[in-house]
C-alpha cells in the first residue's frame, strides 16, 4: 500500500504485541494494486501512548514478532515502538531503486501485488526484492488538475523489445539485523529453506530451486538435485503466471499445477529432481490448490460435466491406490450453483464456501453455519425482469467456441433481435462462466431488448495448450476470427438481425474490437474501443513478450508490425467507431488511442471520440457514468432504438 502523507502528527497506542494497525484517513489510486492514502498507525505493546512523526509509507507488512514498512523506496525494520527504526536498505531512489514494492512493470503484469516482500513463517528472516529502473526507460503524461499548469507524470515502463529491470532478492535476519542477498521471486518453506523461481525473458522455461541456509558458511545453498524444470515448446511456461508450490510437512516435497503431455494443466507430485508423479488427468484442467494437508489435497477443477467455466471443490486423500477422487461440490444443487471457490481454516478441520453462481446452495454437507445465503438479493431479483442467460458452445473448424448469450426477458425465437458482442479475448483470460453478476450488458438485454454475447475464442484459459497457445506470436490473429465466426453462427441461429451487430471492449477487448471492426468483414455496423491496445510495441515488456516475442527482425518484428490498429485505418471506412480513452492511464498509454485517431484522420475516416482527462485505466467515479452513458446513446443509435 502506498501513503501519501503531510507534515502531521500520528497518535500510537501499544497494548499487548508488537503489531502494527493502519487506519486510513484518506484515500486515492496511485497504481493498480496500490492506494495511496494518509494513514495512522496505531502500534499495539503497552498501556502508553506515542506521538511519531508522519511517513510516507509505500508498504506495511507484519509478523507478531516485528514490523516493517518502505519509506521512500526503502525498507524499515521496528522491532519496538520505543525504539527508532532500523534502516534496512539505503540506496532506494524515486523511479530507480525500488526497495520491497515491484516497479510499475512488475506490480502489474508478473507479481500482481503492492510489495515485494516475505516473512519467513517465524518472523525471523524477511525476503525483499530490490527492482533497479535506473536504465529502463520513462513514460512521461500531463495530469491536468486544477493546477494552473499540469504536472508530469514520469513512470518507468519497458515496453516490447526494451531493457527490462534487473532484480536481486535480498534475505535479512530480523532479529540481527545482518543482510544477506539471492536473487529472483521465492516462497518460504521454513526459516532455513526457501523456493525460487525465475523465468527466462523469452517466458518459455521456468526454472524453481530449493535453496537452503548453510550456517557455517552464512551462505544460501541451492543444489541441482532440488531443481524442477518448466518448458514449453508450443507457447509460454504457466498459465498467467507460473504456479506456486504447496509444500508437504517434509518441507522437501511439493504439489505443482503445470502442463501434462497432453497440454493440460494437472496436479503433479515432485521430490527432488527425480520424475513428477502426475496426480490428476484428463482433457479438462486443475485450477488451484487451496490446500495439502498430511493425508489429503483440496483443488478446484473445471472437470465437472466437461464446462471449460465451472470452478468445482475436489479432495483427494493421498496415499491412496487407486487415488481417490471426491467432488465436493458437484452435486449441491448444481442447477443453482457450479462455480465455487473456498476459505480453510488454519489447520484445514473446516472450510468455507463460496458460490458464485445464480442462487444460493442447499447441501446434505454437515454445515456448521450459513454465513451468508443472499435471501434478500434472490427475492429481490424475483421481481426483476433480468435476462436470460444461456451457455453453450460453437463448433468451427473442429475447435470449440464457448459462449454465454444474454437474452431479453420476453425473447422470442420468431423475432429479430440487435447482437452486440463483449470481447475480452486475451491469452490465458476466460469470460464465459457459470457467475452471476449485473452489469451494463445485463441492463442493455433486459431494458433495451439488445442480445449479448460473450464467446471465449482461442488463447483463452483452461481448455488445454492446444487452445491457449494458438496465438503465440501471433496476437490479434485468431482472437478477431473466432469472434467473427461466433457472429456467423448466431446469424444462422434466425433470431439475430444481421444489419444491427456490433461489439465492444476495453484494454485488450478493445484492440479486438477495432481490429474486427478493421478487418473488412462487413460483420460489424459499429463498435466501441475503451483504452486499447494500437501496437504491442507501445505496451509492457513482460506482458507483451510472453505472448509475442522480441520485436526484433531476428525474432517477430514482422508480426508485430501486422498486428497494429494503424495497419487497418482505411477498413473503417464502413462502421461506425467510438474510440475512448483515459489521458492518465499508465497501462494502456494514451498514446495507443493517440495513434489511432491519428491513422484515421490520415485515412479520412469519420469516428467519434472521447478522453477522459486524468482518467486512468479505469475510468472511475463519474467519468465512469458519463462513459457507459454515452456508450448506450451510441449503441442505441447505431441499432436505430428510440431514446
Amino acid at each position: 500500500m502506498i501513503f501519501h502523507s503531510k507534515a502531521i502528527e500520528h497518535t500510537i497506542w501499544p497494548i499487548m504485541y508488537n503489531l502494527f494497525i493502519e487506519v486510513p484517513t484518506f484515500e486515492e489510486f496511485a497504481r493498480v494494486f496500490s492506494v495511496a492514502c494518509i494513514s495512522w498507525f496505531v502500534f499495539i505493546m503497552s498501556s502508553c501512548w506515542y506521538n511519531v512523526r508522519a511517513l510516507t509509507a509505500e508498504d506495511l507488512t507484519l509478523t507478531p514478532v516485528t514490523g516493517v514498512y518502505v519509506y521512500q523506496n526503502n525498507i524499515y525494520l521496528k522491532q519496538n515502538p520505543r525504539e527508532a527504526p532500523i534502516k534496512i536498505t539505503s540506496d532506494g531512489k524515486q523511479n530507480e531503486i525500488f526497495n520491497g514494492i515491484p516497479d510499475w512493470v512488475y506490480e502489474e503484469e508478473m507479481l500482481a501485488t503492492k510489495y515485494a516482500l516475505w516473512w519467513s513463517p517465524s518472523g525471523k528472516y524477511l525476503a525483499y526484492v530490490q527492482f533497479n529502473d535506473s536504465d529502463i526507460p520513462v513514460i512521461e503524461y500531463s495530469y491536468f488538475g486544477e493546477d494552473q499548469y499540469p504536472r508530469k507524470i514520469i513512470i518507468p515502463y519497458p515496453k516490447a523489445g526494451a531493457k527490462n529491470p534487473t532484480v536481486k532478492v535480498f534475505i535479512v535476519d530480523t532479529i540481527n539485523a545482518e543482510v544477506d542477498h539471492y536473487f529472483t521471486w521465492l516462497t518460504w518453506v521454513t526459516d532455513s529453506r526457501i523456493c525460487v523461481q525465475w523465468l527466462k525473458r523469452i517466458q518459455n522455461f521456468s526454472v524453481l530451486a530449493i535453496c537452503d541456509f548453510k550456517e557455517n558458511s552464512n551462505t544460501w545453498d541451492c543444489p541441482e538435485n532440488q531443481q524442477h524444470i518448466e518448458e514449453s515448446q508450443t507457447g509460454w511456461a504457466g498459465g498467467f503466471f507460473v504456479s506456486t508450490p504447496y509444500f508437504t510437512s517434509d518441507s522437501r516435497s511439493y504439489y505443482k499445477i503445470f502442463s501434462d503431455k497432453n497440454g493440460y494443466k494437472h496436479i503433479h507430485y515432485i521430490n527432488g529432481s527425480v520424475n513428477a508423479i502426475q496426480i490428476t488427468s484428463g482433457e479438462w484442467e486443475a485450477i488451484y490448490i487451496f490446500r495439502v494437508t498430511n493425508d489429503a489435497i483440496f483443488y478446484s477443477s473445471n472437470e465437472f460435466e466437461g464446462y471449460p467455466g465451472r470452478r468445482n471443490i475436489y479432495k483427494i486423500s493421498i496415499g491412496s491406490k487407486p487415488i481417490r477422487k471426491q467432488c465436493i461440490t458437484c452435486n449441491l444443487r448444481k442447477e443453482r450453483c457450479q462455480y465455487y471457490t473456498a476459505r480453510f481454516s488454519e489447520h484445514s478441520k473446516y472450510y468455507a464456501l463460496i458460490c458464485y453462481g445464480m442462487y444460493s446452495m442447499e447441501t446434505n454437507i454437515s454445515v456448521l453455519r450459513v454465513l451468508e445465503d443472499n435471501w434478500e438479493l434472490q427475492s429481490a431479483l424475483q421481481e426483476i425482469k433480468l435476462p436470460k442467460e444461456e451457455i453453450n458452445k460453437l463448433e468451427v473448424d473442429g475447435i470449440n467456441l464457448w459462449y454465454k448469450m444474454l437474452l431479453p426477458p420476453q425473447f422470442d425465437r420468431s423475432k429479430k433481435y440487435p447482437l452486440l458482442i463483449q470481447v475480452y479475448g486475451g491469452p490465458c483470460s476466460q469470460n464465459v462462466k457459470e457467475t452471476f453478476s449485473i452489469s451494463w450488458i445485463t441492463y442493455l438485454a433486459s431494458k433495451e431488448g439488445i442480445i449479448v454475447a460473450l464467446v471465449d475464442g482461442r488463447g483463452t484459459a483452461y481448455q488445454g495448450d492446444k487452445i491457449l497457445h494458438a496465438v503465440y506470436r501471433r496476437l490479434g490473429v485468431y482472437e478477431v476470427e473466432d469472434q467473427i465466426s461466433a457472429v456467423k453462427k448466431f446469424i444462422e441461429m434466425g433470431f439475430v438481425d444481421e444489419k444491427r451487430i456490433a461489439i465492444w471492449g476495453w484494454s485488450y477487448g478493445g484492440y479486438v474490437t477495432s481490429l474486427a471492426l478493421g478487418s473488412g468483414s462487413g460483420v460489424f455496423k459499429c463498435g466501441m474501443a475503451v483504452a486499447p491496445v494500437s501496437s504491442w510495441e507501445y505496451y509492457a515488456s513482460i506482458y507483451t513478450e510472453r505472448f509475442m516475442g522480441l520485436p526484433v527482425e531476428s525474432d517477430n518484428l514482422e508480426h508485430y508490425k501486422n498486428s497494429t490498429v494503424m495497419a487497418r485505418a482505411k477498413n473503417f471506412q464502413n462502421v461506425e467507431y467510438l474510440l475512448i480513452h483515459g489521458t492518465a492511464d499508465d497501462n494502456v498509454h494514451f498514446q495507443n488511442s493517440a495513434q489511432i485517431a491519428k491513422a484515421l484522420v490520415n485515412a479520412q475516416v469519420d469516428f467519434q471520440a472521447m478522453w477522459y482527462t486524468d482518467q486512468n485505466h479505469g475510468i472511475p467515479g463519474l467519468s465512469s457514468k458519463h462513459l457507459y452513458t454515452h456508450m448506450t446513446h451510441f449503441l442505441k443509435q447505431c441499432f436505430s432504438l428510440s431514446e
